[in-house]
């Protein structure tokens, strides 16, 4: 008999994960809205993460796994579950995180009934390693108050996107030569040929653990934060106004004399997160 085709894909890349990945899975295999394969990638771990998720793929017929052979970063990785998704809508979901149970349901009605929208994300709730709560994200939620903050902060929380598979085609999917920024470069191409928004509820619980603040890492981000924007402005067409221009050099400056701790808790406090 032949296999049905899901509505929606959902992309788990995943490396070392064996301490949360899988938590990760069940919350997604155990969502309200049934009709999705989950696409884990693996980058081609040294733990036990491929056993793990072996285990679940033997008794969920929905679960596909993809096992590279060295380790190819997440860009590379998210490209190749691309390249073999099979649902009309394509959802994002780190192996430390958490989905809420009806995430999905929510995210693809919501595309449903609004076909000019591409992409959309939600509420993001922050927790500790034990997936306690110690803070929420808010995003912008229309497509204008999106765009108006797009050249200071990043609009979406990556692992809680969901976007038209088509237009995933047409953008080429993640630039593999911008790694620990490829979402927000991302977003700016889509916003080229569709509109945004986000959900106004929590629909992911994020794992804030010490990778998630590495200061290389974070120092990396920044950089080519600040590159992405001035590519968006000079090749993506989009207007750049004075003022984000400005706090864009003021970012660049405070690379250079605020410690890289204390930037993220400033951050914080002048994101919508509380």
């Amino acid at each position: 008999m032949k296999k049905k085709t899901p509505k929606v894909s959902v992309l788990m890349p995943a490396y070392n994960a064996e301490s949360y990945i899988g938590v990760a899975i069940e919350s997604i295999l155990s969502q309200t809205f049934r009709d999705l394969e989950l696409i884990v990638i693996d980058d081609s771990s040294t733990d036990s993460t491929i056993e793990i998720v072996s285990e679940f793929a033997k008794n969920d017929d929905r679960l596909c796994i993809i096992r590279n052979s060295k380790n190819l970063k997440i860009s590379r990785s998210l490209n190749k579950g691309l390249n073999i998704a099979k649902g009309r809508y394509v959802a994002r979901m780190d192996a430390d995180d958490w989905s809420y149970s009806d995430r999905i349901e929510k995210q693809y009605h919501f595309l449903e009934k609004n076909p000019k929208v591409g992409i959309v994300g939600g509420v993001m709730r922050v927790c500790d390693k034990n997936l306690k709560v110690i803070g929420t994200r808010f995003y912008e939620k229309s497509d204008r108050s999106i765009r108006k903050k797009m050249f200071r902060y990043n609009p979406f929380c990556h692992p809680a996107i969901m976007v038209r598979k088509s237009i995933f085609d047409q953008v080429g999917g993640y630039n593999v030569y911008l790694a620990d920024a490829e979402d927000y470069d991302l977003y700016f191409r889509i916003g080229n040929i569709s509109k945004f928004a986000n959900l106004d509820c929590p629909i992911i619980k994020y794992r804030m653990n010490n990778s998630s603040i590495s200061s290389i890492r974070s120092r990396n981000q920044e950089r080519l934060t600040i590159f992405i924007r001035f590519k968006a402005w000079v090749e993506y067409g989009y207007p750049m106004k004075f003022s984000d221009i400005f706090y864009t050099l003021a970012q660049l400056l405070s690379m250079l004399v605020i410690p890289q701790k204390l930037k993220i808790k400033l951050f914080n406090a002048l994101r919508n997160t509380k």
